[in-house]
């Protein structure tokens, strides 16, 4: 028992050399990567960096043959980096679970990599050190889908009056026969907003109140799906579900948010409809953004016809 107990607290590289195959298998090792970041799932925690190591083991398959002294032979330290750096742009995280196991994951695309051992701690939430460590090989790991493979989704966005117009159904008839991911947009409602006067919890109510239409939304046509995640999103996506937009958690977790306001609320689904690198965005009822990352076109609601 003290020598597991004294193997759960050592090196992932111990852990890696207890837990060998019997075909025998190289490591390299990343010691003691400390970077700060925002993360965590506390309210305190949000507005605010900290620092977090990672230590990570990757154990691969030999070379065969010389190696040549050629770095572009092996697998180079600088992808084990690159797959940390990747994941903590990619969003902002609540759960030091859910980077481990996306840094795992992305380490395990690289072809010589057989498993990874990931060891992620919280040096500042008190007076020790606070992590996980999961173990994953390559069999347990997604493999990726090719960028030029991945679907790319119609995003539309619906003015009130669109969604209140007597052909919304038709509409969608319309945009769903279109054999292409459908995400629904929408704004706030035409009531005003309660002012807190506070800048931070004003951005969270008018996100919020997005989120109100979207669900108004939601009640006028039952293909409709209220999503808020990005899990959700992917699996709408790939599995042809029609999905309307809250905004909150997708936009307060962005690493590199929107510079949109709430309440412009075509620039803000313009803005999330490139980081899907969707092809294009028809708004419906509204006027168009000056500036977009994303072909738009405009439809007005008496507009029966896409």
């Amino acid at each position: 028992m003290s020598s597991e107990i004294r193997l759960a607290f050592a090196h992932p590289s111990e852990r890696a050399a207890a837990t060998a195959p019997t075909h025998p298998l190289d490591r390299i090792s990343l010691r003691d990567h400390v970077v700060e970041v925002e993360i965590g799932a506390f309210q305190a925690e949000r507005g605010t960096t900290q620092r977090i190591c990672f230590n990570v083991v990757v154990e691969v398959t030999p070379l065969k043959g010389p190696i040549d002294d050629d770095v572009d032979r092996i697998l180079s330290y600088d992808r084990v980096t690159e797959a940390i750096a990747y994941e903590l742009s990619a969003e902002r995280l609540n759960l030091l679970e859910t980077l481990a196991e996306r840094v795992a994951e992305r380490i395990l695309m690289e072809p010589q990599a057989v498993r990874a051992f990931v060891r992620i701690e919280k040096l500042d939430r008190g007076p020790g050190a606070l992590g996980v460590e999961i173990v994953r090989g390559r069999d347990a790991a997604h493999q990726d889908i090719d960028a030029n493979e991945r679907p790319h989704p119609r995003l539309v966005y619906l003015s009130n009056d669109a969604i209140a117009a007597p052909h919304l159904t038709g509409w969608i008839d319309q945009l769903e026969a279109a054999d292409r991911p459908l995400i629904l947009c929408v704004g706030a409602p035409d009531q005003p907003a309660v002012q807190t006067g506070h800048v931070m919890t004003q951005r969270r109510i008018d996100l919020l109140a997005i989120e109100q239409n979207a669900w108004l939304l939601a009640a006028r046509d039952h293909r409709c799906v209220v999503v808020s995640t990005r899990t959700e999103l992917d699996w709408a996506i790939k599995n042809g579900q029609i999905c309307v937009w809250a905004p909150s958690k997708i936009v307060l977790d962005a690493v590199d948010g929107p510079s949109a306001h709430p309440s412009d609320a075509v620039a803000l689904a313009a803005w999330f409809a490139a980081t899907f690198a969707a092809k294009d965005m028809l708004v419906i009822g509204a006027d168009l953004p000056e500036n977009a990352d994303v072909p738009l076109r405009s439809a007005p609601t008496g507009q029966a016809v896409l």
